[in-house]
């Protein structure tokens, strides 16, 4: 079993290695009970965002910690991954800057697992 930290890491470096941009990992323990990262990453388009979620399910499965829930799918511009311990959002650009999670989330320190 990974520690929050491991299911964050090889989150991230799972969306590198497939080219998702902007890649930041807040660690929200201390604020919020929903999770204690949340990884949000910007994807080039919609088939982007199909394989950044795909990739990223297959590569946690195959690490024992395979995703609680996935929203989002169908619609495009935003995909959920519940993997208990960290959310992941993957966004289309636009739609990054609508919701703006790092200014909601800007209490939460940054991590760095690049």
């Amino acid at each position: 079993m990974l520690t929050p930290a491991q299911v964050a890491e090889n989150i991230v470096k799972t969306l590198d290695s497939k080219m998702a941009q902007d890649i930041k990992a807040l660690n929200t323990t201390k604020l919020t009970v929903l999770a204690d990262y949340f990884i949000i990453c910007t994807a080039t388009s919609t088939t982007h965002i199909k394989t950044l979620a795909d990739e990223t399910e297959k590569a946690l499965s195959e690490l024992g910690e395979p995703p609680l829930r996935r929203e989002g799918y169908r619609s495009g511009g935003w995909v959920l991954l519940d993997f208990g311990c960290a959310v992941v959002h993957i966004f289309l650009s636009d739609a990054r800057e609508f919701y703006a999670l790092e200014r909601l989330w800007n209490d939460a320190p940054p991590v760095n697992f690049l």
